[in-house]
């Protein structure tokens, strides 16, 4: 079982005077095992990628890339800027794409390189295409901490051909990539892979010679466990299920070695030293869970609100799900006690989309902090429910002349606008005048609370609706 990991014992010395041939390809299959399982099993070619079938079809640039054509045309672009989430396979099709023939794949991560690098790698590229019509293939991981420099360093070489970029980014690359840069690259965005991306990787994972070649086997918890814990990142899915399958391997060292070994929830646990939590997207869990979130904001319980947050967290729930649920409760629970809680909460949804994960649960649990320690207030939930009430009821007919439409020909002779008072004419811009239709007059929908910012509000308002009814 040792080979599984390359930890086998060596060939014993023959006496000859140098390794044979099948030593060598020996020694080439442990250098590879090796490896890293997420190395081992990266594709080889496109139709090995999971997921992304958006940008694989039939046709599509990087169909033409990875087989050698321009993306776009001879006049178009040829290099491509890979924004997503991480794990879900930019070095991966930069790979797949520098396999091309007379193709000469580099590497640089903008954490390290520096402008010098950069320009050794476009004189090298030059007399590549020059000399031996070789096509280098530049990958460039996180060019979104390349600075301005940096990148105007890359144009040259981008601009004449000198190599096909494939930069990666996790980051908008609108805000991370400058324009010239931009404008001659051809922008992919990458989604985060499914739940059945990951599954069906795992699987492939198992029985794949370059994988783990069929002795494992994955009962149905820890395969869901191994999926939930990915968070959509494949890179992640193949590293936690390598350290399990070792687990595995350590508890059946005295069991025959011939039969799969079985890789169950608490080899998983152990290996990530992390519970699996009961929690079903598609079921119950998830609809209990979420409530009992929502419930606990309302409720003005921070920490369980926080508890509740880590559960759909750690269960991968989608965190713009979460993000939306915020949103809806700030309108309605929090409201006009405290008007900044809508903000924090849209400003969260928007920090969630722009940053993701795992960075975006400090943004959600601000905002959950915020909403469940707020005042609290339904006033203006309950308020439009009114409104809506009467209009279904059939309330409210007609719009006072007075307010209607005064700019079109014809519209003053049936006394539109007539008698209109313009509120900024008004002392403190407040007219006393009809606004609501006759059979809404003194109907009041919004009943702001003593609560927070809303106590101010019902003192202003008592005061409004006495001068604008005249009362």
């Amino acid at each position: 079982m040792d080979d599984l990991f390359g930890q086998g014992p060596g060939n014993d010395d023959d006496g000859s005077d140098g390794p044979s041939s099948s030593d060598r390809a020996g020694a080439s299959r442990s250098a590879a095992q090796r490896s890293p399982l997420a190395v081992r099993m990266r594709p080889r070619t496109l139709d090995d990628v999971v997921g992304q079938q958006h940008l694989l079809g039939q046709g599509s640039p990087l169909r033409q890339l990875a087989a050698g054509t321009d993306a776009v045309g001879p006049a178009g672009p040829s290099s491509l800027i890979l924004w997503g989430p991480p794990g879900t396979g930019k070095t991966t099709l930069a790979h797949v794409i520098a396999k091309g023939t007379g193709r000469k794949f580099v590497e640089l991560s903008a954490i390290t390189a520096g402008v010098k690098d950069v320009r050794r790698v476009m004189d090298e590229a030059l007399t590549a295409r020059d000399l031996y019509k070789t096509t280098t293939v530049l990958f460039l991981d996180e060019i979104h901490r390349f600075n301005k420099a940096q990148q105007d360093a890359l144009l040259p070489g981008v601009e004449n051909r000198w190599v096909v970029l494939v930069a990666a980014t996790t980051e908008n690359p609108s805000f991370s990539v400058v324009s010239p840069l931009l404008s001659r690259s051809l922008l992919l965005t990458l989604k985060p892979l499914t739940d059945a991306d990951i599954e069906g990787l795992l699987q492939r994972a198992v029985a794949d010679e370059r994988g783990l070649n069929g002795k494992v086997e994955l009962t149905d918890e820890a395969l869901g466990h191994l999926v939930r814990l990915s968070g959509g990142d494949a890179r992640r899915a193949l590293t936690a299920l390598e350290a399990a399958a070792g687990v595995a391997f350590g508890d059946a060292d005295d069991a025959d070695t011939d039969s799969p070994v079985t890789v169950e929830l608490k080899h998983t646990e152990r290996a990530l030293d992390v519970a699996a939590v009961r929690y079903d997207r598609a079921g119950d869990q998830h609809y209990d869970v979420a409530s009992a979130f929502i419930k606990s904001v309302r409720g003005s319980d921070v920490d369980a609100a926080l508890h509740y947050l880590a559960r759909m967290l750690e269960a991968g729930e989608d965190p713009r799900f979460i993000a939306r649920r915020i949103v809806i409760s700030a309108a309605e629970d929090v409201g006009m006690a405290d008007p900044t809680a809508l903000q924090t909460a849209v400003a969260a949804a928007q920090a969630v989309q722009l940053i993701g994960m795992p960075e975006g649960r400090i943004v959600l649990a601000e905002a959950v902090v915020h909403l469940a320690t707020a005042p609290k207030s339904n006033a203006a939930y309950m308020g439009i429910n009114k409104a809506i009430a009467d209009v279904r009821a059939g309330l409210g007919n007609g719009i006072p002349a007075h307010l209607r439409d005064a700019h079109y020909p014809g519209s003053k002779q049936l006394g539109h606008g007539k008698g209109y008072k313009y509120a900024h004419d008004a002392p403190h811009s407040v007219a006393s005048q009809q606004y609501p239709p006759d059979d809404l007059v003194g109907k009041d929908y919004y009943d702001p609370t003593a609560n927070g910012a809303e106590r101010d509000i019902a003192v202003r308002l008592e005061r409004l609706r006495k001068i604008i009814r005249g009362s």
